[in-house]
This record gives C-alpha cells, sequence and structure tokens, in this order.
C-alpha cells in the first residue's frame, strides 16, 4: 500500500504573500516523522474549481492521503468543502454529527461568556455542510469540525487554516490513521555543519556518499558566505527498524566527515533524531 502524502493548501491570502504557509511545512515535517512521504505541496485560492481541480489532479497521482488545510470557516471565501464536493461530484448536505459539534461549541461560548447567543445562524450551519459520505472530525480548539472521507483508496483529510486548530485536529485523529498507515516505518535525521570548504567542493562528495548509500539521502544548505562558506548537511532515511535507520545515518556521518576533512574542511553534527 502507498505511503504517500499529498497537502493541498488553501488560502488566497498565502498567493499574495500575505501569511507565510507554515501550516504546509508543519503538516510535511509530521508526516515525515510518522515514516510516511510527502510527495507534494500544492498552494491554490479560495476558488471552488481551483480547489476542485487540485484535488482531481491529486487522486489521479493516488496517494494513501490527501490533506488539505483552510477554508473550513463561515465566510464567503471558506470554501475548500465546496471544492472537495465538486471534484468527488457529490452534494454537500447538512451533518447532522457535524451541526451537534458547531452548536455544542457555540453553546460553550455562552457559557464561558464569550457571546451572548448560541443561534445557528446560516453561516454557522454552513461549516457543518460535508461532502456526502464524509465524517467531521472533532476541533478541540475551535468550532470548525475537520472532515475526513474514503474515496477510491484514498483518503481525504480537510483541516481549518487557523495553525491552532489545524494542529490540534492533526494530533488528536489525523496522526493515528498516519501512523497505523506508515506501519513500523520510521524516519531518522542529522545534521552536520561542514565549515572551511565551499558547496561546489562538497557537491561531489554528497554524489559519491549517496551512491555508496542510496537509502540515504543528503540536501546541502549553505548558512555563510563565499568568503567565509558554512554548509548544513541534512541527512535523512527511513528504515522498518530504528536501530537500521540509525546505523545508516552514522555510515555517512562518518564517511562524508572523513571526505570534507581531505578537502580541508571542518565538520561536526548538531542535530541527530529519530
Amino acid at each position: 500500500m502507498s505511503k504517500s502524502i499529498e497537502i493541498i493548501c488553501v488560502g488566497t491570502e498565502l498567493l499574495i504573500g500575505k501569511t507565510m504557509n507554515t501550516n504546509g511545512q508543519w503538516l510535511a515535517k509530521c508526516a515525515t516523522t510518522l515514516g510516511l512521504k510527502v510527495h507534494r505541496i500544492t498552494t491554490v485560492e479560495d476558488d471552488i474549481d481551483e480547489i476542485s481541480n487540485a484535488l482531481q489532479e491529486a487522486l489521479q497521482r493516488n496517494p494513501r492521503f490527501i490533506i488539505s488545510t483552510g477554508g473550513l470557516g463561515p465566510t464567503f471565501d471558506d470554501r475548500t468543502l465546496e471544492g472537495v464536493a465538486k471534484a468527488l461530484g457529490v452534494e454537500l448536505k447538512v451533518h447532522d454529527k457535524a451541526l451537534k459539534i458547531v452548536e455544542d461549541k457555540y453553546r460553550e461560548y455562552v457559557e464561558e461568556g464569550r457571546m451572548e447567543k448560541a443561534e445557528l445562524t446560516p453561516y454557522r450551519v454552513k461549516m457543518a455542510k460535508l461532502p456526502e459520505g464524509a465524517k467531521p472530525l472533532f476541533n478541540s480548539v475551535g468550532t470548525a469540525p475537520g472532515v475526513i472521507i474514503e474515496h477510491e483508496g484514498v483518503t481525504i483529510i480537510a483541516l481549518p487554516g487557523v495553525p491552532s486548530e489545524m494542529e490540534a485536529i492533526f494530533e488528536d485523529s489525523v496522526a493515528p490513521l498516519l501512523k497505523e498507515a506508515a506501519g513500523n516505518v520510521v524516519f531518522f535525521e542529522a545534521s552536520l555543519d561542514a565549515t572551511g570548504i565551499m558547496e561546489s567542493e562538497v557537491a561531489p562528495l554528497i554524489d559519491q556518499t549517496m551512491r555508496d548509500n542510496p537509502y540515504v539521502y543528503i540536501k546541502s544548505h549553505p548558512k555563510g558566505s563565499e568568503k567565509f562558506p558554512r554548509i548544513e548537511l541534512h541527512l535523512s532515511t527511513t528504515a522498518e527498524e530504528p536501530e537500521t535507520a540509525k546505523n545508516r545515518i552514522g555510515k555517512v556521518i562518518i564517511q562524508i566527515s572523513e571526505m570534507v576533512q581531505t578537502k580541508g574542511g571542518k565538520i561536526k553534527v548538531f542535530k541527530a533524531k529519530s
């Protein structure tokens, strides 16, 4: 079974540069740490057709999961679920459980003195309209529930755009699904700090090391300048056993450290974790 993920970030604010896409980065990091592989992150505006097209394109690649973030709220531009429904060819309907989640939240806000009435206005009911066949995911931080729907072997999950809400629903309801899909696969990473050697000199060393260690991915990140070169080398791998992953990274650290030192550079490990 595929262990791949695609992420769709919805929000015009992301495309005009008003808001940094921290949700995409956070989701990618979590998914990778859990042992799955993120193949693509797509950003689209608050437009039904754009959302629908992005989802349809992702479905054609048949990932195990498609996770979207943003566009589940009560305002006119929260259109993610409309886009999902259009992509899947289904209708949006008020979901009883989702409506109860929304209603209970507003009653809670009234009891806390944060608002006067818990009336279910059309804007609030909008958050309980889900694509047919979908189920709500409880939102412990905010009002709009997350949404999950299965489609031809692909699990589609829609999460809110507010980071605290997105993270809460992910940790409560989504992470366990991803962990189950990943099975025993573990992710291990390490970062090395190389100084006194330019990236162009490190490039062939990376190529050689990756040829010798095909299960480890090495990415260079220049941090200094041409005059004072400093490069972060990020190493990562996944394996069925933690010890296997750790040993792979350890072998690469030794090999590339020796190669850098022979070129007159200095290197040290400043992060290694699973």
